[in-house]
């Protein structure tokens, strides 16, 4: 009945390609990056630097998917800035801690006061 009323089979409504992955990792890429220029404090900067990451993962493991000879190198590659996400994440949280505990804000406006 479903075949009826939409005029062609399920599989090709549910067909995902490449492109709707590429879309949706574009999508977070924009949002990354607007993030990034528009948050003032350091915790915000560092969730649209996640963002963007999280976008290039999307990206290595879509093309991982329709890349006949490379299956494994787009997963292993997006293993590898998932650990240098988690790595830079707790380095930055860190350093904002820091910052916070010395000039009682994560303003990054104020870091021009930082020399040394």
């Amino acid at each position: 009945m479903l075949k009826e009323m939409l005029g062609q089979p399920l599989d090709y409504y549910l067909f995902v390609s490449l492109t709707h992955y590429l879309v949706v990792s574009a999508a977070l890429f924009c949002m990354g990056v607007f993030v990034m220029a528009t948050k003032r404090n350091a915790i915000g900067i560092l969730i649209g630097v996640e963002l963007v990451l999280n976008a290039v993962n999307l990206n290595l493991v879509a093309f991982a998917r329709y890349h006949e000879h490379s299956r494994l190198d787009g997963q292993i590659m997006a293993l590898f800035i998932i650990v240098l996400a988690a790595a830079g994440a707790a380095v930055g949280v860190a350093l904002a801690m820091n910052y916070y505990k010395n000039h009682a804000s994560i303003d990054v406006d104020r870091g021009a006061e930082l020399q040394g």
